[in-house]
Parts: C-alpha cells; sequence; structure tokens
C-alpha cells in the first residue's frame, strides 16, 4: 500500500505544479486553492508512504514522478521545448525513479 500512497502523491505534486501556473502569483482564488489543496494532498499520502518506504528512497521518487510528470505535461499543456535533449534527461528522471523502485524492498 505505501508504494500506492507515494505514486498518488507524486501524482499529486504534478496536479500541483501545474495548477500553480494557472494562479498567476496566487493571485487566481480558484487555481490557488486548488493548488494549495493538492499541496495539501500530495504531503498527507507522501507522510503515509514514509511509515514504510526509507525516506530517501521516497523523496526522491515522489520528486521525480512531479519533475517528469510537470515537464511532460508542460510540453502538450504550455508549448514548452520537446527538444530531444531535454527528453533524454526526463528519461534519465524516469529510469532513476524505475531503478529506485527495483532496487527497494
Amino acid at each position: 500500500m505505501a508504494w500506492i500512497h507515494l505514486f498518488v502523491a507524486g501524482i499529486l505534486e504534478i496536479f500541483w505544479a501545474i495548477n500553480l501556473k494557472y494562479t498567476d502569483g496566487f493571485s487566481k482564488l480558484g487555481p490557488s486553492v486548488l493548488t494549495i489543496c493538492g499541496m495539501i494532498a500530495s504531503f498527507y499520502f507522501l507522510a503515509q508512504a514514509l511509515r514504510t518506504i526509507p525516506v530517501g528512497t521516497a523523496y526522491a521518487m515522489w520528486t521525480g514522478i512531479g519533475a517528469a510528470g510537470t515537464a511532460i505535461l508542460g510540453i502538450f499543456l504550455f508549448g514548452e521545448s520537446a527538444a530531444p535533449s531535454r527528453l533524454a534527461c526526463i528519461g534519465l528522471i524516469v529510469g532513476g525513479i524505475i531503478g529506485l523502485k527495483l532496487t527497494s524492498s
């Protein structure tokens, strides 16, 4: 169950990071409320995962899921660069996440 909690925490990190873009510096109420709720929910699920998963592994995977997912969505939602070097770096993050999962109990 801890790994599911960690995955949900990572997805919620993507959610709040993308919504952060829409807050316009926290000047828009709706996106700001969604962002803050997403942050709280993400931290909650990360905390649940940390009951079982080592902190270094969980934190690295949580931030990796968030970083890779946000970068990929940034390409599709905001027209950010999809240069091969950028995609390769995102691939390295995903590879690191997979490696941490495979080497963790």
